[in-house]
């Protein structure tokens, strides 16, 4: 029984060896009637097995290859990205400056007794940014106490300290700031407008003293009305949000949006009159 069993093994290997022989064979050669008939058609479905195999691991293979050029590629493809991402910003960044400075020309176009200084914002002066701003420029550049602030948009504020490099700039939304005001629509030189705190502790901008005839309404455009000679006339301040009717007191209060975003505020020009002695705005 055991010589049995070894004569089968060596009877099995030596056909597995012999099989494998001609299946090699068989795919290498380019005559097809190298091997025919019955071996033929008994190896043919081993043929098929290994044709299959050596199919899918040269597919594998081209895989692999294809793999590491696709992620060349693609790397090269997200650096190219970047790179044009970066420069549509850079172009979104310069166009919005163009805009801003564009607005800036604009007024000082239409009130050129004046000259505008540029400045950064280099920190707050307070508990945040709308309680003031500290800007790069000071005395030694030709600022003093009381001169105004404004940005591409309009009234940014006023400053009320300087040093030899710094200036401290108090905005719109402080208590401590009073604008007398001209609605666009109607003209009427009438309200003073301050900086308050609502009840949920919100920066607003209100306008009191409103004549009771006043014919306000929301939408209207305020502007500074030039009264006191202590802001420059017609400088744009913001829109008119609500108004509403104090019986009482028998006058009108209105509450006003800024058209300057106190929190996205970037370049600002200090408005700098021909006499510098005593601050004042024709």
């Amino acid at each position: 029984m055991k010589i049995f069993k070894n004569k089968l093994a060596v009877t099995i290997i030596v056909l597995s060896v012999a099989f494998f022989g001609i299946i090699i064979y068989t795919i290498k050669s380019d005559q097809k009637g190298a091997i025919s008939g019955g071996a033929g058609t008994v190896v043919s479905p081993l043929q098929k097995i290994v044709y299959g195999a050596n199919s899918k691991l040269k597919g594998f293979a081209d895989f692999l290859l294809n793999f590491s050029e696709v992620k060349a590629e693609n790397k090269s493809l997200t650096s190219s990205n970047i790179e044009l991402e970066n420069k549509l910003l850079e172009y979104n960044n310069l166009k919005e400056e163009n805009e801003r400075l564009r607005e800036v020309f604009k007024l000082t176009e239409s009130k050129d007794n004046y000259t505008y200084l540029g400045c950064n914002i280099i920190g707050d002066s307070g508990g945040n940014f709308l309680d003031g701003y500290t800007i790069d420029k000071g005395e030694k550049n030709g600022i003093t106490k009381d001169m105004i602030v404004i940005s591409a948009k309009g009234l940014v504020g006023q400053v009320i300290s300087t040093g030899s490099n710094w200036s401290i700039v108090e905005t719109l939304t402080s208590p401590n700031i009073s604008v007398a005001i001209m609605v666009d629509s109607t003209r009427d030189s009438t309200g003073i407008l301050k900086g308050y705190k609502d009840k949920k502790n919100n920066n607003i901008v209100k306008v009191e003293n409103i004549l009771l005839d006043s014919k306000i309404k929301e939408g209207d455009v305020i502007m500074t009305s030039g009264l006191g000679m202590i802001y420059p006339k017609e400088i744009r301040i913001g829109e008119v949000m609500s108004v509403e009717t104090d019986n009482v007191k028998v006058m009108k209060s209105a509450i006003i949006k800024p058209y300057v975003d106190f929190n996205k505020l970037e370049e600002l020009f200090v408005v700098i009159p021909s006499e510098t002695r005593d601050i004042k705005y024709d």
